[in-house]
């Protein structure tokens, strides 16, 4: 689902891939599309405890923040950018069609915000290294939308000049 995305994985491709019998998936996921949640939460899942731990570790915030998105580019590029990022990608092809798979996204979402929230208020309260003229929950969600959008250039550009942008142009100007 992530190769190829929603639309392109039948549940027989997705039994087949997992050695499964099709009718077991029923067994497990009353939909194609809560299935498509469950990925997702699992995916987060797997970001949040190997990668979210960088911003709760110690120094600078905005060094911390870099070395997040940073990581998050490095694990694109060892994808040869074809996958992008999941959110995103479902968040295009299903956000606006989907119940189960928006209600995650949304909580998804939700989550990242707050832990780039609470880095950024450290920032602003604690070292000064982050500006204090903008509210740090705007800022976490203005953060992800240009990350998103660096993701997405990058996997259909499949190069890391989008996410060197990121990080070179975008992070800098919003976090001074």
């Amino acid at each position: 689902m992530h190769a190829r995305g929603f639309s392109a994985s039948g549940v027989k491709d997705i039994t087949d891939g997992a050695g499964v019998p099709k009718g077991s998936f029923y067994a497990y996921f009353p939909s194609k599309e809560e299935f498509a949640a469950a990925v997702l939460e699992h995916y987060w899942s797997d970001i949040e405890s190997r990668l979210l731990p960088i911003l709760d570790a110690d120094g600078p915030a905005q060094q911390r923040i870099a070395r997040f998105f940073h990581a998050l580019a490095d694990e694109h590029e060892a994808g040869d950018f074809l996958l992008g990022c999941l959110v995103g990608n479902l968040s295009l092809e299903l956000g606006g069609a989907s119940e189960p798979v928006r209600a995650e996204l949304t909580r998804i979402l939700d989550r990242w915000d707050d832990a780039l929230t609470a880095c950024l208020r450290s920032g602003q309260r604690d070292s000064g290294d982050i500006r204090s003229d903008l509210d740090a929950e705007e800022l976490a969600s203005v953060l992800i939308e240009g990350w998103e959008g660096a993701a997405l250039r990058g996997k259909v550009t499949r190069s890391r000049i989008p996410y060197d942008r990121f990080e070179s142009v975008t992070l800098p100007a919003l976090l001074r």
